[in-house]
């Protein structure tokens, strides 16, 4: 076997010829290693077949309907865009402790009733996955259950009990003995998930993948490892927390960005099917500082709560607190207040916060937030049952938002009698009881919110 000597980051992945101090690829230092590289033996043990190395016409390949397998729960299904696809290979990331472990459990123990279901652990013994699937009530004869961290072992057990539905947790601690770095390592990551894909492709096997991830919330290991899969899925959320949330960076079967809500009970996860009251807060009376808006999480609109308070600095500079929002866009929401407003907040500490712990990427809240400021800033309260959508631009214009018509059925369905919302938006025909405030820039909007506040429709 052909033996050669390469030197590879173990942040990227990337290799070189020659030693070097700092990774031509992502800038890390003393990240490059020696290491020796020996030749694949996926050949001769007939994992490339010769049908892949064959050229063909593309008109000659038939598109066939894909046969999507149902999880059994409709928000995975949903992010998953119809529920899994035979011979793909999904990875799910969080943080330790999220629930990754329960949630592949759970999903393959529901799944192995109709399917041959295989549980691969390298971080659990045999009884500790026993033990967890006994407290969450799980029938624990759907599922096979296979401890093991050797990818050859792993390889030869899955065609051997012909199982359909693999989880994997997680890839970092598998290893090939082909290779003599240690599991968890740039190079047994890309070559143990490499394996596993052909094997996925080949035998038309669903593997799911569970991996580590970094400080920064990436999947830890090579990006190639994210490249290979054909799905990437991260749970969210606070550990101390009810409530998860299932994201798909990267879906070849459906659409990204799709949002799943789980609750975290002792029993194990369960969906939630009404996602808009998680992120609604639970108090009935109207305060201030407080506004509801919408936001677009893949294929419907949610709605969510966002909480201001703006009170006075005592320090050299104001401080500025935001969760759930880009922190660069409220400090330039604050300029345009003041400059086309006349909302000062230069001398007064300015904290926001989303309810839910949900994290807002669309600029359809920056009216709502301008108002919530302003709200809690001149003590101006606003009643629970009026809605603000609305992108700011520089100059003080409110421009449309998208899926406008979509968002506004979904805030009626949850009782909101007033809507604010851009003069750009065309909205159909309504239920009587709910009244549309447009508007075209920040100061006709907060002469509507003073109107409204002296009629006392917000109060």
């Amino acid at each position: 076997m052909k033996t050669k000597t390469q030197f590879q980051c173990q942040s990227c992945g990337a290799s070189s010829g020659q030693w070097q101090g700092r990774c031509f690829s992502c800038g890390e230092w003393d990240s490059i290693i020696e290491q020796s590289v020996t030749k694949s033996t996926l050949k001769k043990q007939g994992y490339a077949g010769q049908d892949l190395q064959r050229v063909i016409s593309l008109q000659d390949v038939v598109a066939e309907n894909i046969q999507r397998i149902p999880t059994g729960w409709q928000e995975c299904d949903r992010v998953l865009g119809g529920g899994l696809v035979p011979g793909s290979v999904l990875l799910l990331g969080g943080d330790p402790g999220v629930g990754k472990s329960t949630l592949v459990l759970e999903m393959l123990c529901n799944l192995g009733a109709n399917k041959t279901a295989l549980y691969v652990t390298g971080e659990e013994s045999a009884e500790q996955v026993a033990v967890r699937a006994e407290r969450m009530d799980l029938n624990r004869s759907n599922c096979l259950l296979f401890p093991a961290t050797d990818i050859m072992r792993i390889i030869e057990q899955i065609e051997k009990s012909k199982a359909e539905i693999v989880v994997v947790d997680s890839i970092q601690t598998m290893a090939s003995p082909e290779l003599s770095q240690a599991a968890g390592s740039v190079s047994q990551v890309r070559e143990c998930a490499m394996l596993l894909t052909q094997l996925a492709k080949r035998k038309q096997v669903t593997i799911l993948l569970v991996g580590h991830v970094t400080k920064d919330g990436h999947v830890a290991g090579p990006r190639v490892l994210e490249h290979m899969v054909d799905t990437v899925l991260y749970l969210e959320g606070e550990q101390s927390g009810r409530y998860r949330l299932l994201r798909a960076m990267k879906n070849r079967f459906g659409a990204v960005h799709e949002l799943g809500v789980f609750a975290m009970l002792e029993q194990g996860l369960r969906e939630v099917k009404h996602p808009s009251l998680l992120f609604l807060s639970k108090e009935t009376t109207a305060q201030s500082g407080n506004v509801i808006t919408s936001t677009w999480e893949g294929s419907r609109a949610l709605l969510v709560e966002l909480q201001t308070l703006v009170d006075d600095s005592y320090g050299q500079s104001p401080r500025r607190v935001v969760m759930g929002l880009d922190a660069q866009r409220v400090n330039m929401l604050l300029a345009i207040l003041h400059k086309h407003a006349n909302v000062a907040c230069h001398g007064h500490d300015v904290f926001v916060n989303v309810v839910g712990g949900l994290k807002i990427a669309e600029t359809t809240a920056d009216l709502a937030l301008c108002l919530a400021i302003f709200s809690s800033l001149t003590n101006t309260v606003l009643a629970r049952n009026l809605m603000v959508m609305g992108e700011l631009g520089l100059n003080g214009e409110i421009r449309p938002v998208q899926q406008g018509q979509a968002r506004v059925q979904a805030a009626c369905q949850h009782g909101i009698e007033h809507i604010m919302l851009p003069v750009g938006n065309k909205i159909g025909a309504l239920d009587k009881a709910v009244k549309t405030y447009p508007v075209k820039n920040i100061a006709q909007a907060k002469s509507v919110l003073l109107e409204l506040a002296e009629s006392r429709v917000v109060s």
